[in-house]
């Protein structure tokens, strides 16, 4: 990751988090860990992502959290840069003979190529749990996009590392 590269996190990223290894009762200092990046312009989302984690649940602790204490790190990507990279993703993909039409459609759909044009309009890297596969045909994956369009990915604890974060 270059100098004025920063971390742009998939919806995933807080979902697995919120459900699993970082629950807010278990890691609260992990969601700390995050803002606190925020602030250091290190990490951020975009609005994509916030209205993924938006499921209606006025108890959901993620989508307070990401409303409440998050909301000023999810980018816009209302602009001229982002919307010339989605055109130009989209565009690959609604071309490939690689995926199934069901997957172009959901791809579009979807806050992942979103991610994937911010990302690219910035020169940040993607944050993701998803992984590499080539044979995959049903679902076009983060990391077959940044492959094809030279777009930087990692996972949280890499991430993680890369900041010197320690939870605990």
């Amino acid at each position: 990751m270059s100098e004025d590269s920063k971390y742009l996190l998939d919806a995933n990223i807080f979902i697995q988090a919120h459900q699993s290894y970082y629950a807010f009762d278990i890691a609260p200092s992990f969601w700390e860990k995050l803002i606190h990046n925020a602030k250091d312009d290190k990490l951020m989302s975009i609005d994509k992502i916030m209205e993924e984690l938006k499921n209606g649940d006025d108890n959901d602790l993620l989508e307070n959290w990401a409303t409440n204490k998050f909301q000023d790190w999810f980018m816009s990507c209302s602009n001229k840069e982002v919307f010339k990279r989605y055109s130009q993703i989209i565009d690959w993909s609604q071309k490939s003979t690689h995926f199934k039409e069901a997957a172009k459609d959901e791809f579009a759909r979807s806050a992942d190529s979103w991610v994937l044009a911010y990302a690219k309009a910035y020169n940040h890297t993607i944050v993701t749990h998803e992984k590499y596969d080539a044979n995959n045909k049903k679902r076009i994956k983060i990391p077959n996009v940044c492959e094809k369009f030279s777009i930087s990915y990692t996972d949280t604890f890499s991430m993680l590392r890369n900041l010197d974060v320690k939870i605990g």
